[in-house]
């Protein structure tokens, strides 16, 4: 969403920033022989700052003529392709918004899409980088090539001490100073959309199916353990003395099935009742007044 809004509005102001900069230096000229007294010259420069192609007429102060001189440096390079980029880039982000908005499901089909915008994405990503580098360099060497004290040693009669030569205007360069400023919001804008472009390709969605073996394992291992802490056993304390019980614990059915067993033995053969037994609450056995153990409960009914 952060690419739909706000890519094609930095891109606009890069590019139209540094493509309709007009700049104007003013500097005045004022010869010692009173033939030609502030005589003001202007320089006009702009987009694509082919400087070595402006040229300004100056005064020669020993005779009534005037000389031609041409500024130093040829910037168009980086300029144009900083200017490119940014074209280029706000077609394809409005392109991209399009086909976001009104061709999501073709988008996604066959991951096309995806893999398409993150190659492109990258690619405008790096080169935005480069053409803001390179465009701030050359803005630093234009301020240089039109300082006015760099033009006004260009003029013939400026060096001369007994001339007195002056600038009356400097260049403005906040609107350049913008658009190399945009041009790296733009870099940092283009590469934080990476990441939420690579997360719709394939590539991502194939590491999230298929996870890789240590954590697969980590897993496993932790599924055990689970099921082990739920399987085991509730280990008694040594301290039961002669009512220890064993490890486990039998179930109340086996135990009736047994009682039942030992009911049915043939009360002839002995001289006494089999006694009627049944489990009840825990209680605590005293012996000699102190606590012995805990177990259940046998009552033993005489007859």
């Amino acid at each position: 969403m952060c690419m739909v809004i706000f890519a094609p509005i930095f891109a606009i102001c890069a590019f139209a920033t540094c493509g309709g900069y007009y700049g104007h230096l003013q500097v005045k000229v004022d010869c010692a022989a009173r033939r030609q007294n502030n005589v003001s010259i202007n320089v006009d420069f702009g987009y694509p700052f082919r400087l070595q192609q402006v040229y300004f007429k100056a005064p020669l102060c020993e005779a009534k003529r005037e000389e031609v001189v041409f500024l130093n440096g040829d910037f168009s390079a980086a300029a144009q392709f900083f200017v490119t980029v940014g074209v280029l880039a706000f077609l394809y982000s409005l392109l991209a918004t399009i086909v976001y908005v009104f061709y999501q499901n073709k988008y996604l089909k066959n991951n096309r899409g995806p893999l398409v915008d993150f190659l492109v994405t990258v690619t405008f990503s790096l080169t935005w980088l480069l053409s803001s580098c390179c465009w701030a360099k050359s803005l630093t060497d234009i301020k240089t090539a039109t300082n006015p004290t760099e033009v006004l040693l260009l003029i013939s009669a400026c060096r001369e001490k007994e001339n007195r030569c002056a600038a009356t205007q400097e260049p403005f360069w906040s609107r350049l100073n913008t658009s190399a400023v945009f041009g790296f919001v733009n870099v940092v804008l283009w590469s934080g959309n990476i990441w939420f472009v690579f997360k719709e390709t394939g590539w991502y969605k194939t590491g999230q199916r298929y996870p890789s073996r240590t954590s697969s394992r980590k897993r496993s291992s932790e599924m055990r353990e689970r099921l082990y802490s739920e399987s085991s056993f509730d280990q008694p304390d040594d301290n039961f003395g002669p009512f220890r019980q064993d490890s486990f614990t039998e179930p109340r059915g086996d135990f009736d099935k047994q009682v039942q067993r030992q009911a049915s033995i043939n009360q002839s053969q002995v001289s006494f009742s089999l006694p009627e037994t049944y489990l009840g609450k825990t209680v605590v056995y005293e012996r000699e007044n102190k606590i012995a153990s805990q177990g259940p409960v046998i009552f033993v009914n005489e007859m």
